[in-house]
C-alpha cells in the first residue's frame, strides 16, 4: 500500500549564523516535538534547529558543540560528529523537565559524542549542552554490528530503544534496547569513564528491498499503546559511511509483541530520516523530516495520517 505525504514547509533559517552563514537546515536526521517547539537534529551540523511547532516561521540554531566545520563536502564528512537521532528523556535527577538527546552515529570513532540538553517546563532549552560521551553503550555493539549506524531512537517504557539501520553489505536493522537508569547514570555531571554495558535486548529485523537495496531503519517514535512507528528508506549504498541514491521510503509499525504489522510505501520518494506521531482518534498523524544529501536543497518538514 501507498500512502501520499503532504508538504508543509522547507525548514528555512530566520538569518545567516555562526553555522557556515547557513540559511537552511539540509540534512534532517531525527526531529523531536516539546510543547511548542520543534526540535530538528542535521548529521552535517554543530548545531541543532529549533522551530515553531505550530507555525510556518523560519527557525534558529543552538549551538551543540564548538568550533567550526570545513565547506569541503568531503572534509565535512570525515570531521561531522554525525548527529543521526534525537529523543527526548523523561524526569530524571537534575533534569525535572527531561532533556533532549542528541546521537551520533557511531559509524566511525570520531562519531561517538552526543550532546545532553535540559528541557524546562514549556519545553524551552535551558542552559548549556553538555557532551554525552556514547562509548559505553556502542563499544559493546561492535561485535554484534560490524557497521554500526545507529539512526534512530524511542524512549518506551523504562527503556531507550536504539535504531540500528542496515547497507547492501549489512543488511541487519535491528531495534537495540537498554535500561533508561543507565542513561540516566551518565548524564550524571560526576560520571566518568563509565564501563561498557551489554543491550538487553536485541531484536533484527527484514523490512524488504527496493531494486536490491534494503528498506533499514532511519527513525522511529513510540506510540501511547506501546507500539513503535518507524521511518526507513532505501539507500544504493554499500556501507554506512557513503551515500547512494534513495530508491524509495516506507513507514511501519513494531506491534508491542515486536512484529511488524503495517508497512506503508511513501509517494513521493524522498529521503526521510526523522518522524514524530501522535495519535488524534483513529488516527496516527506523522511528521517527518528529510535529508536530499545536498547541502544547498534545504531539509522538508512533511505531514501524513495513518489508520491507527
Amino acid at each position: 500500500m501507498v500512502v501520499t505525504t503532504r508538504f508543509i514547509r522547507e525548514l528555512a533559517l530566520a538569518s545567516p549564523s555562526d553555522a557556515d552563514n547557513a540559511r537552511h537546515i539540509s540534512a534532517a536526521s531525527g526531529m523531536v516535538v516539546v510543547g511548542k517547539f520543534l526540535y530538528v537534529i542535521a548529521d552535517d551540523e554543530l548545531h541543532l534547529g529549533v522551530f515553531d511547532g505550530n507555525g510556518a516561521g523560519a527557525g534558529s540554531l543552538a549551538r551543540l558543540f564548538p568550533g567550526e566545520l570545513p565547506d569541503s563536502a568531503a572534509e565535512r564528512k570525515a570531521l561531522k560528529p554525525d548527529l543521526e537521532a534525537l529523543v527526548r528523556l523523561p524526569s530524571f535527577p537534575g533534569y525535572p523537565h527531561g532533556a533532549l538527546l542528541a546521537l551520533a552515529s557511531g559509524s566511525k570513532p570520531n562519531r561517538r559524542t552526543g550532546a545532553l540538553l535540559k528541557l524546562d517546563e514549556p519545553g524551552r532549552i535551558a542552559g548549556e549542552p553538555r557532551p554525552y560521551d556514547l562509548t559505553f553503550l556502542y563499544s559493546s555493539l561492535e561485535s554484534r554490528f560490524p557497521a554500526l549506524n545507529i539512526e534512530g531512537a524511542v524512549v518506551l517504557g523504562d527503556e531507550l530503544i536504539l535504531l540500528q539501520r542496515g547497507s547492501k553489505a549489512q543488511p541487519e536493522s535491528a531495534l537495540i534496547s537498554f535500561p533508561l537508569r543507565e542513561i540516566f547514570r551518565a548524564a550524571n555531571p560526576e560520571a566518568e569513564n563509565v564501563s561498557p554495558i551489554a543491550a538487553s535486548r536485541v531484536q533484527s529485523f527484514d523490512l524488504g528491498a527496493i531494486e536490491g537495496a534494503p528498506l533499514s531503519f532511519t527513525d522511529g517514535a513510540a506510540l501511547p499503546d506501546g507500539r513503535i512507528v518507524f521511518s526507513a528508506v532505501a539507500e544504493n549504498t554499500e556501507d554506512s559511511y557513503l551515500d547512494g541514491p534513495c530508491l524509495g521510503a516506507a513507514i511501519g509499525i513494531i506491534g508491542a509483541d515486536g512484529r511488524v504489522e503495517t508497512m506503508l510505501r511513501l509517494e513521493p520518494i524522498e529521503k526521510v530520516e526523522g518522524i514524530h506521531a501522535t495519535v488524534q482518534g483513529d488516527r496516527i498523524c506523522l511528521l517527518l523530516v528529510t535529508d536530499a544529501d545536498d547541502a544547498s536543497v534545504p531539509a522538508k518538514l512533511l505531514g501524513v495520517g495513518i489508520p491507527a
